[in-house]
This record gives C-alpha cells, sequence and structure tokens, in this order.
C-alpha cells in the first residue's frame, strides 16, 4: 500500500484558521498554535456576545423609554403598566425608536396611556 501524504490537508486547516486570525495583534495571526488558541476563543466570545446583544439592547430601549415617560411625569413602571390596561401592544423596541425620533407620536401613546390609570394612580403620577 502506497504512502499517503498529509500535507496537503494540513496546510489547508492551517490555512482556514490563519485566514480567520488575519488582522490579529502580533504572533496570533501568523503562528498556527497560537492562531488556532486566538480563533477558538474569538468564537466563544462571538457565541455568547450574541446572547448577551439581545441584553444590551433591551437594557438601551428601557433607558430610552424611561428618559422620555419621565419628561412626561411618569415612571417606566408605571408606563408599562399603563400601556398593559390601555392594550396597547408595542414592544420596547417600538416604543423606543417612536421616542427617540416621533415625540408627538409618543406623547400621545403616554396620554392614552395616563387615561388608561385608575383613579389613585393618577394622583401619585
Amino acid at each position: 500500500m502506497a504512502r499517503i501524504k498529509r500535507g496537503t490537508t494540513t496546510r489547508a486547516k492551517h490555512k482556514r484558521i490563519l485566514e480567520s486570525a488575519k488582522g490579529y495583534y502580533g504572533r496570533r495571526k501568523n503562528t498556527i498554535r497560537i492562531a488556532r488558541q486566538a480563533v477558538e476563543k474569538a468564537g466563544q466570545y462571538a457565541y455568547r456576545d450574541r446572547k448577551v446583544k439581545k441584553r444590551s439592547f433591551r437594557a438601551l430601549w428601557i433607558q430610552r423609554i424611561n428618559a422620555a415617560v419621565r419628561a412626561e411625569g411618569l415612571t417606566y413602571g408605571q408606563f408599562i403598566h399603563a400601556l398593559k390596561l390601555a392594550n396597547i401592544d408595542l414592544d420596547r423596541k417600538v416604543l423606543a425608536d417612536i421616542a427617540m425620533h416621533e415625540a408627538e407620536a409618543f406623547s400621545a401613546i403616554i396620554a392614552q396611556a395616563k387615561a388608561a390609570l385608575p383613579k389613585e394612580d393618577k394622583k401619585a403620577a
């Protein structure tokens, strides 16, 4: 049986890893052992941060809504509660976008939400 040389497959594997490590700093971009570790760690960060990204954006939307609602005399929690009572089904992403770009429309949503609050909650607000 003939001997099989594995140089072609090894070079292909190395090339794939080094292409992934392109742009890295120092020996991480051109030394296969270090590049392999760097690429693997980058993949772990990417996997983790795809989940974290969703949390970060939700937190940002909540901050934007809270800032816009406080200018109208409500808190974020009171506003979300009032939206539920008024049967306004807008998610936080859309609410934040409206608050940022269409202030008049957001003021109208806040007015509808305030109208749906019971009497004793209106006194507190």
